[in-house]
């Protein structure tokens, strides 16, 4: 439950996240909630060969909800996907959702929260033990900006990675776009971009010649000592010679910007080029890497009407929170390994290289 060194996805405004899950007796599981009380513009990348996903057609930038308020990320496999119905539940109760009815005649809402699922049936000890609608209540419940618990929570608590106790992990920066790129001269706009993913990964997340995180820069890590690079690499070895398991790393870039549908499912796009680095290797066919993404819009790209959306500057000012997006989100995939603790019978890094912190 360590604080995030790089930042958190929070450091947006608008953003929230909230965790529940159950340890012992048979449970090592749990569900993780990324809530946007004022709404977000959504997109989605699936490149995993395993998926199991939730209203991702609903993201496609063709299709009508151009506005969300939850994602939920949650172990279970796909019964996991349980859980998004306490979310939904809950956001019905708050009338936050798609509107149903005429302007003046609301009938109500119908809350529209996609979700994606990693495997971890079992490693509590009972197959039948897995998230379901309430810990999808308790976990937007429980959402909040400042200081989440990150590490072995929520849909990490089950989460293992290359032989390592896998976890939630989190990161954000922030980009400045120059008022000359957008077409606002002297005024510059400052956009945040953030990331949580949850990783359980097939591939490892350890670079074995150095015993580091592949994506570590910026953690404050040092090369561990002979001695504890001799135990992880034990660790690896041990998954590497056993079978090929089911996996998955999930999560959501989020940024403060304002984007279109298309640029946000971009932007979830472009994020997987960050999972890619932090996990080797990834998008296999036993992974069901999913990636959402969210866009607040309190950043403006430059006042230009819709038809100017596509200019060069506005490409450009885009081309930055993309390259945002891949280095946070690799960060927050390295994050999620250093913060983990151990919750079964897999040693956590910290665990296993004490050394490797400053």
């Amino acid at each position: 439950m360590r604080h995030a060194p790089l930042g958190s996805i929070t450091d947006i405004p608008g953003i929230r996240v909230g965790h529940h899950q159950r340890s012992g007796r048979g449970w090592q599981t749990g569900t993780t909630v990324v809530f946007a009380p004022a709404g977000a513009t959504p997109g989605v990348s699936v490149r995993g060969g395993g998926p199991g996903t939730r209203e991702t057609d609903a993201l496609h930038p063709e299709n009508l909800v151009e506005l969300v308020h939850a994602v939920c990320l949650t172990g279970g496999s796909a019964f996991g996907l349980a859980a998004a119905d306490g979310v939904v539940a809950w956001l019905e109760e708050r009338r936050l959702g798609f509107p149903v009815g005429a302007p003046d005649h609301l009938i109500g809402v119908v809350p529209v929260v996609p979700a994606a699922v990693v495997f971890d049936l079992g490693r509590g000890g009972s197959f039948a033990h897995r998230p379901d609608a309430d810990f999808g209540r308790r976990a937007i419940a429980a959402a909040r900006r400042s200081q989440p618990a990150w590490g072995s929570v929520g849909a990490g608590t089950g989460a293992k990675a290359g032989g390592l106790q896998g976890g939630v992990g989190t990161a954000s920066t922030t980009v400045s776009i120059t008022g000359d790129t957008i077409g606002t001269p002297g005024i510059d706009t400052d956009v945040v971009v953030g990331a949580i993913a949850v990783v359980n990964a097939n591939g490892s997340p350890i670079d074995p010649t150095s015993g580091l995180p592949w994506a570590a820069q910026g953690l404050g890590l040092r090369r561990p000592s002979a001695s504890d690079r001799a135990r992880l690499t034990a660790a690896l070895d041990g998954q590497a010679a056993g079978e090929t398991s089911l996996n998955t790393t999930i999560g959501v870039v989020a940024t403060s910007a304002a984007l279109t549908k298309s640029e946000v499912t971009k932007l979830a796009d472009v994020a997987h080029d960050g999972l890619a680095r932090a996990i080797r290797p990834a998008h296999s066919m036993f992974d069901g890497d999913t990636v959402f993404g969210l866009a607040t819009g309190d950043a403006d790209l430059g006042h230009q009407p819709a038809a100017m959306r596509s200019t060069v500057s506005r490409q450009r000012a885009l081309n930055q929170i993309l390259t945002a997006a891949a280095d946070t989100f690799a960060a927050a995939c390295a994050h999620a390994i250093i913060a983990a603790d151990r919750r079964g019978a897999l040693p956590s890094y910290g665990e296993l290289c004490p050394s490797a912190r400053r």
